[in-house]
């Protein structure tokens, strides 16, 4: 359930200015979706061009076009630290309270973004919301898919298993589970909500991202917005 909305050049002035963020020696944290994708294509022209810069791919897709340009790849279990870590989201408050997950990447997002010493969000103005609203994806065990589902109902929400689009059958993530979209409506306490959903079990990882980010480059038509909790 990708989030659109944005224009590529917003997207684009975000990405690249997070970018510059990243000195030469440092490990990336490379988020996922389209506006991160900017992020690591600046990082591979920064490659090119003689920086030494090691990324953390948080998904198959962000892996692959870090390949694509050039980026040198670790694994998190390579690293005891990530200096850096851009990444998108599909939705941001005036606390950077997130809803990420729009890409199925949610749970290796997570723990790369939380791992950074400095984890900075790239959006465009779309993204940008006072309350968060949007579905809160879960990622779950396949058998625990059912149970899950009916905890959410007890906390209000109405989770909806989320369905591939180029074939039959569900989304299968990275790490072999499920996703359900859960519906909650405006929420007005993203820290008790994400509390809930941790403590439920056959929950790998839930999609509200709280105290997570240190800042947020909204792109605009003309610039960029930096935003700090």
């Amino acid at each position: 359930m990708k989030t659109t909305g944005g224009t590529d050049d917003q997207k684009r002035r975000a990405a690249e200015r997070a970018a510059e963020l990243v000195s030469s020696g440092a490990t990336v944290g490379l988020g996922t979706g389209s506006t991160a994708a900017f992020a690591i294509r600046a990082l591979g022209r920064a490659v090119a061009d003689g920086a030494d810069v090691r990324g953390v791919a948080t998904s198959f897709a962000s892996r692959e076009l870090a390949r694509e340009v050039g980026i040198p790849l670790v694994s998190l279990d390579e690293v005891s630290t990530v200096d850096v870590a851009i990444d998108g989201a599909d939705q941001l408050d005036a606390d950077l309270n997130l809803i990420k997950g729009g890409g199925a990447a949610h749970a290796r997002e997570k723990i790369v973004d939380a791992m950074a010493d400095r984890f900075v969000v790239v959006a465009d103005p779309s993204k940008v919301t006072e309350t968060l609203d949007r579905t809160v994806p879960l990622e779950v065990l396949p058998d625990a898919r059912t149970a899950v589902a009916a905890r959410v109902e007890t906390l209000g929400g109405e989770a909806t298993l989320r369905r591939a689009d180029r074939k039959d059958g569900p989304v299968v993530t990275d790490n072999g589970n499920l996703v359900l979209d859960c519906a909650f409506g405006a929420v007005a306490d993203p820290a008790s909500l994400a509390t809930d959903l941790s403590a439920t079990p056959g929950v790998v990882e839930h999609g509200l991202f709280v105290g997570v980010a240190d800042e947020a480059y909204v792109g605009t038509d003309d610039g960029v917005d930096v935003r700090r909790p």
